[in-house]
Parts: C-alpha cells; structure tokens; sequence
C-alpha cells in the first residue's frame, strides 16, 4: 500500500538565521520551540544537520575540530499531513577539544552552560556520541549535566552517529546497553526520517492535549 507523501513528517524548508558568539545575543524567542544540537568536537554534527534538512551546506563543519564557538540558529519547517510547523534548530559549539586555548575554553563553556541551563525555549536536547566512544568521560559529564538542569517539558534525546562503522554485532551489543538511544548514518542516510519524526511527535505532543 504506497503512503501519500503529504503523510510523512518532512523538513521542507531551512535557512541559516544568525550565529551568536555569547549567550546574551541570542534572539528574543516567546513561541517558537528550539531544538538544541550539542556533542563534542568530530561527532558529526554538521554532517546529521545538513542531512536532517536536506541542505548540503547548510551546517559548516570547520576542518579545525574544535574552532566553531558560535551558537548557530537555523529555522526550520516541518511539514505533515499539509500542516507546516515552525522551530529552530540550534548548532551549540562542539566541546571537549583539548587544542583550544583555555581563556577561550573558558568563555565558550560558560556560554553553553548558560545556554543549556536558562534557555527556556528548548524543547529538546540532543546529545550526539560516536558510535565507537560510547563510553567517553566528557559524553558522561554532559548527560549528567542535561539531567541536572533539563525543564520537566525538555526532552534529552541521546544519537549515537556514524553507526555504519560499526558491524552487526556491535550495533547490537550497542542498542542493548542504550535501548532508549537512536542511531544514525548521516552518510548512509539511515536514521535520519526517524529522527525528524521523533522531534515532529515530541512538539507537537501538547498541540494534541489542548
């Protein structure tokens, strides 16, 4: 039975909005939801942005990990069953780079933390991890840090990227220690609409309760 593409959760529009070097310039926002993109430097954030958009080049990934210190805003249109939704996506500063220098480490961690903990307009974080460092300090230190501050209506989403490195078996193995995470290939474009529809469901969730 072939689906009308009107019935499946897309992305149908997405522009670069501006890019903030602290905390105190980010927009004034009452209505629009955010969603914020976080994972440290080489996850392959940029590459999981542009692919969720269908933008090649919209996310710029530096060819210096660890160089972009902006905060990236994007909007972002939804589209499902004719129905647009508008959010924005948010490209927060990749961290956990030791080759930056530490007043500028300083400064660029502050304005996470700011961002993260005061921002009540995120609806939902996302926390990137490669697939073959599961376990690494500076990803357990940002997921106790969302749990700690995260809102009772933010959602933490954990993506385990580039899963495609990774065999059978060790999927597996994977999926079972984090059965609550996602997986994507940005560049095998698996688990890319799973991920927008999961985002889709999450912001529109109160829209059904009114």
């Amino acid at each position: 039975k072939r689906k009308n593409n009107m019935d499946k959760v897309d992305i149908i529009d997405a522009s670069f909005m501006l890019s903030c070097a602290k905390f105190s310039q980010v927009p004034q926002n009452e209505e629009i939801p955010e969603i914020a993109f976080l994972g440290r430097s080489n996850v392959g954030k940029s590459s999981l942005l542009n692919s969720l958009v269908h933008r090649k080049g919209l996310a710029k990934s530096s060819s210096t990990p660890g160089k972009t210190r902006l905060i990236n805003y994007f909007n972002v249109i939804f589209r499902y069953a004719g129905e647009k939704y508008k959010t924005y996506f948010v490209d927060l500063p990749g961290f956990g780079y030791a080759k930056v220098a530490k007043s500028i480490k300083h400064d660029w961690e502050k304005n996470l933390t700011d961002y993260v903990s005061q921002r009540t307009q995120i609806k939902i974080f996302i926390h990137l991890i490669d697939c073959r460092h599961p376990h690494l300090d500076i990803d357990t230190s940002v997921s106790e840090f969302l749990f700690q501050h995260v809102r009772e209506n933010q959602i933490i989403l954990q993506i385990f990227t580039k899963i495609d490195k990774l065999n059978q078996k060790e999927q597996s193995a994977l999926r079972h220690e984090f059965p609550n995470a996602m997986t994507v290939s940005s560049s095998k474009k698996r688990g890319t609409y799973k991920i927008n529809k999961v985002i889709y469901d999450i912001l529109t969730a109160n829209d059904d309760e009114d």
